[in-house]
């Protein structure tokens, strides 16, 4: 049974940062594709950041262009997990973040593409 597992969200002010867990089972997690994306109320869900799968895949990243330079993406292969490091929060990154995870095993960030979901984690940058 595929099961991915997010954690780390919380509050956090302008300016702070907070690493985001995935931690996943059930898959083959060297070949697949890992996503993070995120959904604020009353928007649709949209692509933050994936990570290639490192089997038949170079482990390459590909960012959203708000969160470029500012989010950095990673896996760890020994514990099948993804993280997501996010730095220079601001209030437009308050959101419900998920991770998800494809079989194409390369990078993208369209939704449909993707194959499992985990439940979410609420992130709420404020002062």
């Amino acid at each position: 049974q595929v099961q991915l597992v997010e954690s780390g969200g919380g509050l956090v002010q302008p300016g702070g940062s907070l690493r985001l867990s995935c931690a996943t089972s059930g898959f083959i997690f060297d070949f697949y594709a890992v996503g993070w994306f995120r959904q604020a109320p009353g928007r649709e869900r949209e692509g933050v950041a994936c990570i290639s799968g490192t089997s038949g895949g170079d482990g390459s990243a590909w960012y959203a262009g708000p969160v470029r330079g500012r989010f950095t993406i990673t896996k760890d292969n020994t514990n099948d997990t993804v993280i997501l490091q996010m730095n220079s929060l601001k209030p437009e990154d308050t959101a419900v973040y998920y991770c998800a995870a494809t079989e194409r095993g390369v990078v993208t960030l369209t939704l449909g593409e993707y194959d499992y979901w985990g439940q979410g984690t609420q992130v709420t940058v404020s002062s």
